[in-house]
């Protein structure tokens, strides 16, 4: 990983993007929502990805073009979402990972897997290696995941990563994940040597209805709080803008981003094996080579 400038600069202002093709997952709302309507209006060929039938559908209404639906907590979606993308898409210029939840209490899914991890980390992961040889013959690509500042206290356990043991504490299983996704795109930029590029960010604490069952976060979004303490949709979907966007993607190639600068997160995001290590699992479970 090259080290990247501490202070990059951005603008609210898009280079025009026609002939490009962007694919934000979690489109649905918030962050997601805000950065396709951003890459739209830019030019670019939008392919929005999104779990809320209605909402998805209405925004692709919006934007011209026609939705994508799955839910990250079915491995099956993930699959059909990314055929239906590798049908439509002949190039993919950006790859936005961007879905994510937080939930208050342990919930196994019907792949077998706590929702969190499923749903934050494996979904991506498997979304990426299906998409990835695609990404990989356009020249230029990025992937771009959405981590979160909460990484820093998170844990990774190679030999827990469906939180079973001990009590279940949803904030925390909610950083872990986000640490995956940190340790992802550093073993994911390895991985691609060259061909594409990959960093991760933390948008920022968005006023959007993200994790509003889990407690913690419930008492940060309700006013006054979240008043002093969120910013918009808008602003939060900014660092990926600037990120899809931006001249010099290889001096942030395995980069984590706190907003535009690069960012401080656990000390285990270092640790090349525990990095190498998580790809081996994630792939074994959902069904891919490693």
């Amino acid at each position: 990983m090259t080290s990247a400038p501490q202070t990059p600069g951005h603008s609210s202002a898009l280079p025009r993007l026609e002939g490009r093709t962007v694919v934000v997952s979690g489109a649905s709302s918030g962050i997601g929502a805000a950065a396709a309507r951003r890459f739209a209006a830019a030019g670019a060929t939008v392919v929005p990805l999104g779990r809320d039938p209605e909402r998805t559908r209405a925004l692709a209404a919006e934007l011209g073009v026609e939705p994508v639906l799955a839910d990250f907590a079915r491995f099956a979606d993930v699959r059909r979402a990314a055929a239906e993308v590798l049908e439509r898409c002949h190039r993919i210029d950006v790859l936005a990972n961007n879905a994510g939840g937080t939930f208050p209490e342990r919930v196994v899914t019907e792949d077998g897997h706590e929702k969190t991890f499923q749903v934050n980390h494996l979904s991506t992961f498997l979304l990426t290696a299906l998409l990835r040889e695609r990404v990989e013959a356009t020249p230029g690509a990025r992937v771009i995941t959405t981590s979160s500042r909460a990484s820093s206290f998170g844990r990774v356990d190679l030999g827990d990563l469906d939180s079973a043991v001990g009590r279940y504490r949803g904030f925390r299983v909610y950083g872990t994940t986000k640490l995956m996704n940190v340790l992802f795109t550093r073993e994911l930029s390895r991985r691609l040597q060259g061909t594409a590029t990959a960093s991760c960010f933390h948008p920022g604490v968005v006023g959007t209805a993200f994790g509003a069952d889990t407690p913690v976060v419930r008492v940060l979004y309700r006013p006054p709080l979240s008043r002093l303490l969120t910013i918009t949709s808008e602003e939060g979907a900014a660092p990926l803008l600037a990120l899809a966007t931006r001249p010099d993607p290889e001096t942030v190639d395995g980069a984590y981003l706190d907003r535009f600068t690069i960012g401080r997160t656990s000390r285990q995001a270092d640790d090349v094996e525990l990095a190498r290590g998580l790809w081996e699992r994630s792939a074994a479970a959902v069904g891919v080579p490693a």
